[in-house]
């Protein structure tokens, strides 16, 4: 609910809307067909409610499922909401969060200037990473999705990974690591290339702290160049390989997290991070 929201017939008119993509605010009954600032489609909406607090209620869960991309309804969303499916038919707990609708601030890149200063909790308590950093070493296993963006990973999912470095410097400061032998899968998707470096790329974050990459772990997909980009929604829509790639990654992790590696190797690893 909004604070203070009328009632009676014009309660309505006074909803606001906000753009996760680029923050413009609408009022009305309903969000706009599209947003007229970057022209993303009404599914970027999300109802204003005024600042909540971000909070993890320490309930342990299986599976943290990250959307990476700026936009939460668009083509990485639709292989997110695939291997949500899959989690949900697995029987298998999980948490799905797409990174646009929460407060994610660069780095302060602390470790540069101090090693002993990128130390766990992160020092950055004011946006919603600490959230992350909570439940990424409560959760047994993280699937990633990202849109290829310039042959990489989104921005916004960059500025996440690069917030995980508190977690991947415990083990140069001597303490006890949070993450060693949890299980990740990736999925990537783009308009043409780039899968395969993108994927790649956001595996050797999670390799720094440990992940175990699940068997076939990785799934990407491209449209293809010679089509406009305008086709590429209705394409991962409908492509049945982007859903049985997705669907197996998901399979993949779950099978893999079942075996309860993380406990099996608990005290016989041997940090190895850069």
């Amino acid at each position: 609910m909004i604070s203070g929201e009328k009632t009676g017939e014009d309660s309505d008119l006074h909803i606001s809307w906000k753009c996760t993509v680029c923050g413009f605010v609408f009022s009305g009954q309903k969000p706009p067909k599209g947003c007229p600032n970057c022209h993303s489609p009404s599914g970027e909406f999300i109802r204003e409610t005024g600042h909540v607090p971000f909070i993890y209620d320490g309930v342990p869960f299986d599976v943290l499922l990250i959307n990476g991309s700026t936009h939460r309804e668009g083509n990485t969303g639709v292989m997110t909401g695939i291997a949500e499916e899959m989690l949900r038919e697995k029987g298998v707990s999980y948490r799905r969060f797409n990174l646009n609708e929460y407060r994610i601030d660069n780095c302060w890149c602390c470790y540069a200037v101090r090693a002993q200063s990128c130390d766990y909790p992160c020092r950055n308590p004011k946006d919603d990473m600490h959230v992350f950093h909570q439940m990424l070493a409560a959760s047994k296993a993280v699937i990633i999705a990202s849109p290829v963006n310039w042959n990489a990973m989104s921005a916004r999912l960059k500025i996440f990974l690069d917030r995980t470095t508190c977690m991947q410097n415990l083990y140069h400061l001597n303490k006890p690591g949070l993450t060693e032998s949890k299980v990740v899968g990736i999925l990537v998707n783009g308009h043409e290339d780039g899968g395969v470096k993108t994927a790649m790329d956001i595996f050797l974050n999670f390799q720094q702290m440990g992940y175990i990459l699940a068997p076939f772990g990785m799934a990407y997909r491209t449209h293809g160049a010679e089509f406009n980009s305008n086709a590429d929604r209705e394409f991962f829509r409908t492509d049945e390989l982007t859903r049985t790639y997705t669907r197996g990654v998901v399979n993949n992790v779950v099978e893999l997290m079942k075996l309860n590696v993380e406990e099996q190797l608990k005290g016989r690893i041997i940090p190895v991070s850069e």
